[in-house]
């Protein structure tokens, strides 16, 4: 996209985002620059993947299209709503098919690692969590999809991991990891769950992502990882509380040169209101915690992004990846528009040097 639009209000948040740009920490906030001096590294940041469902259904190896939601009994109907409104997708799609033109922006910026949220169940279980309307699996001979992109960590602390029960995350747990990808924000414990995913960058330097969910995403609390139990880091509430047990769990891993992402689960999935509790969270945990990037995810469109003390703040990604075309509704927030973010830190100092 050649337009570029970033509306800002007063308080320094980007409000949306409707095309590509680069800004940096010493402009004026809402402003559009290039800057001449490259970032030493770049991570790759999305929103929500969504690869069950009916996307699930058209890659080489589909699994039961069966769903329990109230509106749609099977994963196929997904697919059908789509080629009616956009003509026939082929079948079964190469792995890399998903991705469309974002693989290309991935090899001309290469950056030093991948992040991503997936909000999919990766297992063949049949074990679906009841009561829950909707159900997100991919088969685990799928999980190529994944790597055809060369993600190197998925999130897992959201509102669909859980959806085919233990067994699921069981599964999708061990698939990831058989296929090289490393999780953040789910495990078979607690310990597991908090624990951060540490990918090396290289010049002595770490990435370490923290990934949370929080009730306000719709996460049932039932999900919460416990001593003995397995599920996601769970966040009940934004409360101070929370952060200093957060900073804790960041002191004790990080070391000079690491980058600390605090990759969360929240809010709503419509509107471009970010309360104030959430801003009070994320500075919060760059102040306090040493967390360099929060990376929010759940609304279905982009949100806004502030930058505080030279670190990000990304409120809310947007989908990515997902099953919607052709479904109508809450056209005015742009949910069609899927946005890639490519943060460039200075590791010696944990600062943004550059955002595209």
């Amino acid at each position: 996209m050649n337009r570029r639009e970033f509306l800002h209000a007063s308080s320094g948040i980007l409000a949306a985002c409707t095309g590509v740009g680069m800004i940096d920490n010493s402009a004026e906030a809402g402003t559009t620059c290039n800057l001449s001096a490259p970032a030493h590294i770049t991570l790759f940041l999305c929103g929500d993947v969504m690869t069950g469902r009916g996307i699930d259904q058209v890659l080489p190896h589909p699994g039961s299209p069966r769903l329990y939601e109230s509106y749609m009994k099977s994963a196929m109907g997904y697919v059908e709503i789509a080629e009616s409104a956009y003509g026939p997708i082929p079948r079964p799609v190469n792995f890399d098919y998903i991705w469309g033109d974002a693989l290309a922006e991935l090899q001309r910026v290469a950056p030093d690692a991948r992040v991503i949220n997936l909000e999919t169940s990766i297992t063949a279980s049949g074990d679906y969590w009841q009561g829950k309307g909707i159900n997100y699996r991919m088969h685990p001979a799928n999980v190529p999809c994944i790597t055809a992109a060369g993600i190197d960590c998925c999130t897992l602390a959201n509102n669909h991991v859980l959806d085919w029960g233990y067994a699921g995350l069981e599964e999708t747990l061990n698939t990831l990891h058989k296929a090289g990808v490393a999780t953040a924000g789910a495990g078979h414990d607690l310990t597991q769950a908090r624990a951060p995913a540490v990918l090396p960058l290289g010049q002595q330097s770490r990435l370490l992502v923290f990934a949370f969910g929080s009730d306000t995403a719709g996460i049932p609390p039932d999900w919460a990882a416990s001593g003995e139990k397995p599920g996601i880091s769970f966040l009940a509430d934004l409360s101070s509380r929370q952060v200093q047990q957060i900073a804790r769990s960041v002191h004790r891993t990080k070391d000079q040169g690491d980058i600390a992402v605090a990759s969360i689960h929240w809010g709503g999935n419509w509107g471009y209101t970010i309360p104030r509790r959430q801003r009070e969270f994320a500075q919060a945990l760059i102040d306090d915690a040493g967390i360099d990037i929060v990376h929010g995810h759940s609304s279905h469109h982009p949100k806004g992004i502030e930058i505080y003390k030279d670190r990000p703040i990304i409120y809310g990604c947007g989908d990515f990846i997902n099953d919607y075309e052709g479904i109508s509704g809450h056209e005015q927030y742009r949910g069609d528009l899927s946005l890639m973010y490519f943060v460039g830190v200075e590791p010696s100092t944990g600062k943004l040097n550059r955002l595209e």
